[in-house]
């Protein structure tokens, strides 16, 4: 579930491996550019971990964010 805090919108994602983590993100990859909305994320080895807010808005989170995690959600939820 996302959590929104400091002005931004987060969620972990757990993965079997590094392999399934890394598929999960080039899914999320593209998805991301056809929105023209790029979130910031880290990987460790089977944990992804992303923070959505809109740079152009002021850092804050709008639909545009909670649109992503949405699409995030659904990607995950197929993986």
């Amino acid at each position: 579930m996302w959590q929104e805090t400091d002005q931004h919108l987060y969620r972990a994602f757990t993965f079997k491996d590094f392999r399934e983590a890394f598929a999960f993100m080039t899914k999320v990859a593209l998805t991301a550019e056809k929105m023209d909305h790029h979130p910031t994320w880290s990987n460790t080895w089977n944990k992804v971990e992303i923070w959505l807010n809109t740079h152009s808005a002021g850092n804050t989170v709008t639909d545009k964010d909670r649109a992503l995690a949405r699409a995030i959600d659904e990607t995950y939820a197929s993986s």
